[in-house]
Formats: structure tokens, C-alpha cells, sequence
């Protein structure tokens, strides 16, 4: 390497390390302005070191690096890590997590069965009028950070922490091997190893979707080399750690044909139920599907073709239709996805690739036309395009972070023309890729 590219590369590091500190120990979400000047930086850092032909090993070294900066933070951009502590405080106190509303617990009757859960604490909790949607994977890996951490939030977050970078290791481990299978070159797995967005929101901010990641790319790796009773258990585990990887099913079923995706099919349903067997109740399942039916009807941010719907009903009906919109929506996604599993052709040549990126467009077209987009909700894209030809989701890790303007203040009012934006650009580029740069000849590189 020529020594000015050298003193470049140099450059964006460090710069990249100190944006990263500063992210991780000195930027609540409330300040925007510097939020988005941090951003610049690390995701400016990020494409400088896309484009550089980096061996794979530095890729990992960064990688870890960066990762490594947030393992004595407290997360900055989200408060979900004190509902995660509260269910692991439950699971260590013989609770079930499902069963009861926070407030249960600060009832007069009921205030000294558990000491550490004080009204301090309730306080914290984001949304305590709505039952755990946290599935029994999280709620084990929760209970045990809780029996190490104990009363210490710290603690609690530092063992949570490990666990993720854990699981980004093994999600490293397997982006590489499926890009081998699929014949791609193995130095795109920096497109989600240093991805701003995954160090942020999963390392930084503590988001279960590190483990869903992780448990979804080991199944899919293994179900590409045909080992399907363990790919199957992987799923189930996937399951475990957030439910819409169901989604994938129709895929999986194209994938196997009819006859080996009913074995599939089973070993999913039994590591289900067998996950959730030991929080049995006759409240779970009511519980559950109506922090389900809530998410559906009531919660919206940062959405994209919902929020165009939202307009029409407004002018419509002069109210917002979200309790018919979104359940609306949801089958849409499901008819978009049997279509694509059942209906559109794969050619000849490739068939493992093209059936990945069906995964790919199904998990858009969920995003798309879902009610609340999360930032962190974009991780799963910025993994499955790692295995593609596809950036969009590159571009969107990057925009997606203009929804935090929301929490400026303790409003919480969102700024629809930034929510604008966000989808101009993105849409935008999507046109982009599928008219321009995809319709281009692909070279084979391994």
C-alpha cells in the first residue's frame, strides 16, 4: 500500500475510533445535532473503507475493534435494556415474565416479592402498560445476565453485551462461509463487519436481533449444505429470539419442495414449543398475541407506505385507520411473500443465490410495508445483502438513522419530512441499483 494511502487509512481509523467513543460514552439521543455530526463520521469511514481493498483479517480486526469501544458503555440511543433487565429479574425470581403487567409489581399487595423492582425502576420501562414481547431465547439470555449482574444495571448491560458480541462473531463466521458457497467474494462481509448501524444498535445499543442474525445465517448456511434437521433447529432457536422469522417459511418450503419441508416444518414447531413449554399458562397465549394485536393496531414509527395510507384515511375518514391499515398491511406482506416463494421463476444457474436474494426482497417488502421501522430492524437486510449483489440496504442503514430526531424531545414527535427523506433517498436508490448498476454484466470473483 502507497504511503498516502496508508496516512488516509490511518486517518479514517482514529477518526472512526473517536466518533465511535464519543457515540458510545458522550451522545444521548436527545442531542440530535451532535448525534448526526458522529454519524457522519463513522458511516464517511465506512464507505472510505468499503472501497479499499482490505485483507480479510483487517476487515476482522476493525471489526472487533469498533465492537470492542461500546463493552463498557451504557446503551445511549435506546432505554429497551431496562425491560430486558426487569424480565431477567422476574426469570431469577421464579416469575413468569408473561404473565403480569410491570405495575402488577408495585401493587401494595405484591411490592415485596421482588425488592429490586422498585418504582425507580418502573419509571424506566418504555412501555409498561404492554405485556413482554421478548420471546424465550431473549428471556434466557436475559436471565442469566441477570443472575450474574444482579441490582447493577451495569452489569446486567455488560453481560448482555458479551453475549452479543458473541453472537456477531459467530454471524461473521457464518457470512463468510455462505459467500464461499455462493461463490461471492469473501471481503463483502465488510459490508455488514463494519456497518455503523450494526455496531451501534446492536453492540452499542444491546437489540436481540444480534442473536436472531446469528441463528438465522448459521440455519441458512446449513440448509444450503443440505443439513436440514439442524438447520431446522436453528430456525426454531431464530424464532426464539423475535417470531417474524416465520415469514421465512414459504421460502424454505420453495427451497425443499413440499415432501422435506414437512420434517422441517416439525422440527421448527417442536423447538418452538418446546422453547416456550416452561412459561406455560393459560394467559400466554392471550397475552402474547395482544401485545401482537397492539404493535398492529397502535404503534407507528418510522414507517414508509403506511404513513401514505395513513394520509389517504385521514382525508378519507378524518382519523387514523391504523386498526384496519396495519392488519392490511401485514397480509399484504404475506401474499407478497407466498407469491415470491411459490410464484416467481428462479432460472437456471445460481439457484442458491437467486433463492437468497428472494429472502432479501421478502424481509423489503416486510420493512416496507410495515408500521414501525425501527433502525435496528434493518440489521437482518444489512446481513442478508451482505450475501447479494444488492446495496439499498447499505444506503438505508445510513438514512434510517434520521428517525432519531424524534427523541429531541420528551414529546417524541416525529419530523415527517426527514421521515421523507429518509425513503426519497432510499427508493431513490433502489431505482437506481435495479436499473443501472445491477443491469450491468456480473463478473464471477471468489
Amino acid at each position: 500500500m502507497p504511503p498516502k494511502s496508508k496516512w488516509l487509512l490511518t486517518l479514517v481509523i482514529s477518526s472512526s475510533v473517536l466518533a465511535y467513543v464519543g457515540l458510545a460514552y458522550f451522545t444521548p439521543r436527545t442531542h440530535f445535532g451532535q448525534l448526526s455530526g458522529l454519524l457522519m463520521i463513522v458511516f464517511a469511514g465506512y464507505y472510505l473503507l468499503i472501497s479499499k481493498p482490505l485483507r480479510v483479517k483487517t476487515i476482522l480486526y476493525l471489526a472487533i475493534a469498533f465492537r470492542l469501544i461500546f463493552l463498557f458503555s451504557y446503551p445511549r440511543l435506546s432505554d429497551d435494556y431496562f425491560r430486558f433487565i426487569w424480565d431477567g429479574t422476574l426469570l431469577n425470581h421464579g416469575e413468569n415474565p408473561y404473565l403480569h403487567l410491570p405495575a402488577y409489581y408495585l401493587l401494595p399487595e405484591n411490592s415485596n416479592l421482588i425488592p429490586a423492582l422498585t418504582q425507580d425502576f418502573y419509571q424506566r420501562l418504555n412501555s409498561p402498560q404492554y405485556y413482554s414481547v421478548y420471546p424465550p431465547v431473549c428471556q434466557a439470555i436475559f436471565g442469566l445476565a441477570n443472575y450474574v449482574g444482579g441490582s447493577s444495571f451495569w452489569l446486567n448491560c455488560f453481560i448482555l453485551r458479551l453475549f452479543i458480541l458473541l453472537a456477531e462473531l459467530g454471524s461473521l463466521f457464518c457470512l463468510s462461509r455462505i459467500l464461499r458457497l455462493l461463490h461471492l467474494p469473501q471481503r463483502q462481509m465488510r459490508w455488514y463487519a463494519l456497518n455503523p448501524l450494526i455496531i451501534i444498535e446492536l453492540t452499542g445499543n444491546l437489540h436481540p436481533e444480534a442473536w436472531l442474525i446469528f441463528f438465522l445465517l448459521f440455519s441458512f448456511y446449513l440448509l444450503l449444505r443440505d443439513k436440514k434437521f439442524f438447520s431446522a433447529v436453528l430456525f426454531g432457536l431464530a424464532v426464539g429470539v423475535k417470531l417474524w422469522p416465520l415469514l421465512f417459511l414459504p421460502l424454505v418450503w420453495r427451497r425443499l419442495g413440499f415432501k422435506a419441508f414437512l420434517g422441517y416444518g416439525t422440527v421448527v414447531g417442536l423447538v418452538v414449543v418446546a422453547l416456550f413449554f416452561p412459561f406455560l399458562s393459560p394467559e400466554l397465549i392471550s397475552n402474547i398475541l395482544n401485545s401482537i394485536n397492539l404493535y398492529f393496531q397502535k404503534f407507528e414509527f418510522n414507517a414508509s407506505l403506511y404513513y401514505l395510507f395513513r394520509l389517504v384515511g385521514f382525508r378519507l375518514y378524518g382519523y387514523n385507520d391504523i386498526a384496519r391499515i396495519g392488519p392490511l398491511l401485514s397480509l399484504i406482506t404475506v401474499a407478497g411473500i407466498l407469491y415470491l416463494a411459490l410464484g416467481k421463476k428462479i432460472k437456471s444457474g445460481h439457484a442458491a443465490r437467486q433463492w437468497w436474494e428472494l429472502l432479501l426482497i421478502s424481509f423489503t417488502l416486510y420493512l416496507v410495508l410495515a408500521t414501525v421501522v425501527h433502525p435496528w430492524y434493518i440489521t437482518t437486510l444489512v446481513a442478508l445483502a451482505t450475501c447479494s449483489r444488492w446495496r439499498y440496504p447499505l444506503v438505508w442503514s445510513a438514512v434510517a438513522f434520521l428517525s432519531y430526531a424524534t427523541y429531541r424531545t420528551s414529546a417524541y414527535s416525529e419530523n415527517l419530512w426527514l421521515t421523507a427523506l429518509e425513503y426519497i433517498i432510499l427508493f431513490g436508490f433502489i431505482l437506481y441499483e435495479y436499473q443501472f448498476r445491477l443491469a450491468k454484466p456480473q463478473v464471477e470473483t471468489n
